[in-house]
């Protein structure tokens, strides 16, 4: 008797990156779960035992992404000594994950209701962005300070994957503005300590 070959298991994981490269490689719109089943050579009902639909693949891909985002500004602050090259390293790995995977940074800010912060990987970027941030001011919940410095992150971002710095680019644009929030946060420690 033949044993009759079977297509590898299909799991969760399996799904998620299939997904994550059909996003970064054809954008959002041609993320769906019958183009997502193709892909796998599948059934668009069997990925409907490990995700109940689109929505619920979106999120563990944002919570991918999330987490992505976090490994690399973890990383980037890891290999700096002083709090405020530690903030600058991250905050230039923040620009290079939103330019290497626009569609993916794009899901990550999403519009949304404005909800309360709950555990998980959102959570857990903002508590890092946070903690370096207050290493710099002195202020360990320096919530003002981290709003500013997203915004200002974000901001260039957007300009950036948007082409409106034009063929020339930022022109130095980016670490100048960096710096002096850096600078600035920085002189209020100063005047904490004084």
């Amino acid at each position: 008797m033949f044993a009759m070959a079977y297509p590898s298991k299909l799991t969760p994981e399996s799904i998620l990156q299939a997904a994550l490269l059909l996003l970064e490689t054809d954008g959002p719109d041609a993320l769906n779960m019958r183009t997502l089943a193709a892909r796998l050579g599948v059934q668009a009902s069997s990925l409907y035992r490990h995700y109940p639909d689109r929505a619920a693949l979106l999120t563990a891909i944002e919570e991918h992404s999330t987490l992505a985002l976090h490994g690399a500004m973890t990383l980037a602050s890891e290999r700096a000594a002083a709090p405020e090259t530690r903030l600058t390293a991250a905050a230039l790995a923040y620009l290079s994950y939103a330019t290497a995977h626009p569609h993916l940074y794009a899901l990550l800010l999403a519009p949304r209701p404005p909800a309360a912060a709950t555990p998980g990987p959102g959570k857990d970027l903002w508590n890092l962005v946070l903690r370096l941030v207050g290493e710099v001011s002195g202020h360990p919940d320096d919530t003002p300070r981290t709003v500013a410095l997203w915004a200002y992150l974000h901001g260039f971002a957007l300009l950036t994957l948007s082409g409106q710095l034009g063929l020339s680019g930022d022109q130095g644009g980016f670490q100048i503005g960096l710096e002096a929030l850096i600078r600035g946060f920085g002189t209020a420690r100063n005047w904490a300590e004084t």
